[in-house]
């Protein structure tokens, strides 16, 4: 998802691949806006239910710059039906984005410079909803410092053979066990695990 911005053309995109990979080289297989959001076409789809549930969202800057385009899709006349439900449900959600780099924000978010571990450990207790983070430099990092309790994958039926891994070499094995999986028509799985209580 944060390879570029969506627009009518097909682009590099970032999605879960079977081999692991979120994002790479080729990779124009579907429509960046069908994809997130086209999985159900209506109130019930995946992606808007869990964005509806989210207190907050952890964006790294190349996520974010992607996902302003919801800042304004709904304003498109043209918009279908459900894109314009996804994007005011993505505007209306709070956004934290960590960049060293971007210099201005818009839209329903701050901006975070550094120290994501004290970030996200200080949102983790306070109360609410659940809180989201998209970004693979992100989400690794968060794997790594082991602030993630569930990890819900839209995997697409491709193998790139290369590219960005979704997964970063870890020092220790993360035990995960399964929630829940749909599957859709386009032959995209979704898959939700939960991180397994240490032995």
């Amino acid at each position: 998802m944060e390879e570029c911005a969506p627009t009518e053309e097909d682009r590099d995109e970032e999605a879960d691949l079977l081999d692991g990979s979120v994002a790479g080289r080729l990779y124009r297989w579907a429509r960046w806006r069908d994809r997130l959001v086209g999985a159900g076409r209506g109130a019930a789809s995946v992606p808007q239910r869990q964005t509806r549930e989210l207190g907050a969202h952890l964006c790294g800057r190349r996520l974010y710059e992607t996902m302003l385009y919801w800042e304004t899709a709904e304003e498109n006349p043209s918009a279908a039906e459900h894109l314009v439900e996804f994007a005011r449900i993505w505007k209306a959600l709070p956004k934290i984005v960590i960049s060293r780099t971007l210099e201005k924000i818009e839209g329903n978010a701050r901006l975070v410079r550094d120290n994501v571990a004290d970030e996200v450990a200080k949102l983790k207790e306070q109360p609410g909803k659940d809180l989201a983070v998209g970004g693979a430099g992100l989400a690794a990092t968060c794997m790594k410092l082991g602030l993630i309790d569930e990890y819900r994958l839209f995997v697409s039926p491709v193998v790139l053979g290369g590219g960005t891994p979704y997964f970063p070499a870890l020092d220790e094995r993360i035990d995960l066990e399964l929630v829940e999986t749909q599957t859709f028509a386009s032959r995209v799985v979704y898959v939700r695990h939960r991180v397994s209580p240490a032995r």
